[in-house]
Order: structure tokens, then C-alpha cells, then sequence
């Protein structure tokens, strides 16, 4: 699962077969993302005003998915099924890494986040909801599926991206109960959501050859080469530290994550000395405000529904520590 531009997305797994094993359970991913570092959680004072660029902090994300999740969970049990509740990462474990990290002391301990994946990993295929629906009879996996989300009669949310795809997803189950306890409306909130997620192919080919964001990011390289890390920008240090086998003895693990700490703490390190974070962000917040005219609307709105959510969540399960 990969850990760069976005917050991580919460699921539940259903138990199901390999193509529909996980539902998600929340739509948190962030709509400014691709300098997105999650380095702690944003005060009030620090945040946007603009609805176009404002956005949740991660860990409200998570506290709206962990609610969500604790909902499904709740009900499926109702429903007569046993089900598991998965045991969530720590607040640090699942904060974001973007295009740019810039949070040093993050990088000293996690690197790019290699080893929390492992984590993740290991708990999906341990995850008791997969093993307990493949013990049930079809009739009883079918009433298990129906209980989730709705089954094959569940009603099937459409929404037209904006450039152009569409996505597609049923609502119904206790899936669909989660959502409107948070939400309200599961429909509306899918449609507002599925077009806020989608908006980075709209400009994120202009952020990409920004000269002043271009600029920092040649300062960066260059800090980089001289920390003994020559590499043209970040993502490209990223894939050098992720270049070697998912099957190593503990000693080469330790050696691979050693030297992926290294450079993730370098990559952090000149990203800091250039203010390679803050100028990211304020050119991709330019980009994204030449969208308010067309999206403006549609971002308040999720924006306001994501808010409610987070209330309701609140009064549903603690932060996460």
C-alpha cells in the first residue's frame, strides 16, 4: 500500500475473495496532497480559509474512518456475523507521507514508512474476517456480502470524474448505514467526494513544471548530491530506498531499512534548508484556487459534510493515541 500523496485510506476487510477483499470505509484522502507531509496535525489558527484548498488534518481524517469502521462493525454483529474490528496503526504509524517530508525526526525512526507497510501487510493476511467467510456456506456468504454492503442488489452509486473517468460503487448494507450516520447522505457525499479526490490530473502537470517549485526542487538535488544522495528530486530518492527483495533475513532488513533511514533523513533534511515544503504548497494552493470557479461548490459541500462527519465521530470513538 503505498504511503506517498495522501493519508492513508481506512479499511474494513470483508472477508471476500482477492478482487473484493477490502471495503473502504472512508473517503479520506486529501484533495492537496502532492506536497502533502503530514508533519502535525494543523491548528485552527494555521489552517486555509479558502474551502477550495481547506482541508481535515489527517488524524481528524482517521477519527472519521476509525468511527466509520467501529459502525460497520457494530452492525455486521447485529446482523448475526462474527466480525473483527481492525486494530488501527498509531497516530504517528499513520500519518501521510508526500511528495515532500520535511519531518526529520519521523524520518529517523520510520524512513519512508517501509516497515509500517510490513505491518499493514501482515495484518491483512492475518485479518480473521477473510478466514471466517470462507468457512461460512455460499448461502451464509451471500447474507454476509448483503450485510456488508448490499450484496448484488445494492443500489450502485455513479459519478462522472472530473477528467472524464467514472467511478462506481454500491451502496447499501451496513457499508451504506455507516455512511449516512456520518454523513447523511451516502449518495451525495460519493458524488462530492469521488470529484474532490479527482481533481490532481486538472493540475498537477502545471505544478510539476513550475519554475519557482522547479526551482526548489534543483535546490534540493543539490543538497542532496552534496549529502552524498545524488538524486534529481524526491520521488526519486523514495525509489532507491525500496529497490531490494520483499523476501530478506533480518540482517538484510536491517541493513536495507538503515539505509533507507539515512536517506529519507537527508531527503527531510534538505527539504527543510530549502523550504521545499512551504513553496509546494503555496504554488499547488495557486493551482488549485484557479479551480474554485468550476469546483468551488462541490468543495464547500464536502468540506461542510466531512465537518459534520467528524462531530458524529467524535461522540463515536476516541483519537487515536
Amino acid at each position: 500500500m503505498k504511503r506517498t500523496d495522501a493519508p492513508r485510506r481506512t479499511v474494513v476487510s470483508s472477508g471476500r475473495d482477492t478482487r473484493r477483499a477490502t471495503i473502504p470505509v472512508g473517503a479520506i484522502v486529501a484533495l492537496v496532497s502532492l506536497v502533502l507531509t503530514g508533519c502535525g496535525a494543523a491548528t485552527e489558527a494555521s489552517r486555509p480559509t479558502s474551502p477550495v484548498s481547506e482541508k481535515l488534518t489527517y488524524a481528524e481524517e482517521l477519527r472519521i474512518a476509525d468511527a466509520e469502521q467501529h459502525l460497520i462493525t457494530r452492525c455486521m454483529r447485529q446482523q448475526g456475523f462474527h466480525f473483527w474490528e481492525e486494530k488501527p496503526l498509531s497516530l504517528e504509524e499513520s500519518r501521510p507521507i508526500g511528495y515532500v517530508q520535511d519531518d526529520i525526526d519521523w524520518a529517523r525512526s520510520h524512513g519512508y514508512g517501509s516497515r509500517i507497510m510490513a505491518k499493514e501487510d501482515r495484518a491483512r493476511l492475518r485479518n480473521p474476517n477473510i478466514a471466517y467467510r470462507k468457512s461460512l456456506s455460499r448461502l451464509r456468504q451471500k447474507a454476509y456480502d448483503a450485510a456488508m454492503d448490499g450484496g448484488r442488489d445494492a443500489v450502485l452509486l455513479k459519478s462522472t470524474t472530473p477528467s472524464g473517468g467514472t467511478i462506481t460503487k454500491r451502496s447499501g448494507g451496513c457499508v451504506g448505514r455507516a455512511e449516512d450516520l456520518l454523513y447523511g447522505d451516502p449518495a451525495a457525499w460519493f458524488r462530492t467526494d469521488a470529484t474532490a479526490r479527482n481533481l490532481r490530473p486538472l493540475y498537477v502537470d502545471k505544478l510539476l513544471h513550475d519554475k519557482e517549485f522547479t526551482s526548489a526542487v534543483g535546490a534540493w538535488s543539490i543538497c542532496m548530491s552534496k549529502a552524498g544522495h545524488p538524486f534529481p528530486d524526491p520521488a526519486e530518492a523514495r525509489r532507491s530506498a525500496r529497490k531490494h527483495s520483499a523476501e530478506q533475513t533480518r540482517a538484510e532488513e536491517a541493513r536495507t531499512f538503515a539505509n533507507e533511514t539515512r536517506i529519507a533523513v537527508a531527503d527531510a533534511t534538505c527539504a527543510r534548508s530549502v523550504s521545499l515544503r512551504s513553496i509546494g504548497e503555496r504554488r499547488e494552493a495557486h493551482y488549485v484556487g484557479e479551480l474554485a470557479g468550476r469546483y468551488g461548490d462541490v468543495l464547500d459541500s464536502r468540506l461542510q459534510m466531512q465537518r459534520r462527519a467528524l462531530a458524529r465521530a467524535e461522540r463515536i470513538i476516541p483519537a487515536r493515541d
